[in-house]
């Protein structure tokens, strides 16, 4: 993303913490030795969002930020594709985003639960969900 200057912004749970904010979120993420969580933490120029609930944009700065920063075209990653990414790529087609959700960059409890997600993401939102070993970022970005 840096390599082709676009931001990255983290839209994270808050778990039901309302006293919540970035370094907390990170800490208790750190905390669970996971291997890949230590791929993926927020660096200082990041954006950091802070959600409620399932949706990336409800109820938080994203619709106000996305603008700001004359963002067109969303490449959705993470967790649970059933539930947040579902939620978040539903609300940024109503916004009139372009999407891509990469199948080898998001994750559900089951490979049924994520495949069926998937198909309603590419068929009702007309998202491209090609794997990041099919599609380049360059190209996406021009197509």
């Amino acid at each position: 993303m840096d390599a082709a200057g676009l931001p990255v912004i983290y839209v994270n749970d808050n778990f039901g913490e309302w006293h919540s904010e970035k370094s907390l979120l990170v800490e208790r993420a750190m905390s669970r030795s996971n291997p890949v969580t230590s791929l993926v933490i927020p660096r200082e120029h990041d954006y950091f969002v802070i959600k409620p609930q399932f949706s990336g944009f409800y109820s938080t700065n994203l619709s106000v930020l996305l603008p700001k920063l004359g963002v067109s075209r969303l490449i959705l990653t993470g967790i649970l594709t059933d539930v947040c990414i579902l939620f978040t790529a539903a609300d940024a087609h109503m916004r009139d985003y372009d999407l891509w959700i990469p199948t080898n960059a998001v994750a559900s409890v089951t490979d049924e639960r994520n495949g069926g997600a998937l198909r309603i993401i590419q068929e009702a939102m007309k998202a491209e969900t090609a794997s990041t070993d099919e599609l380049a970022l360059e190209k996406w970005l021009t197509h």
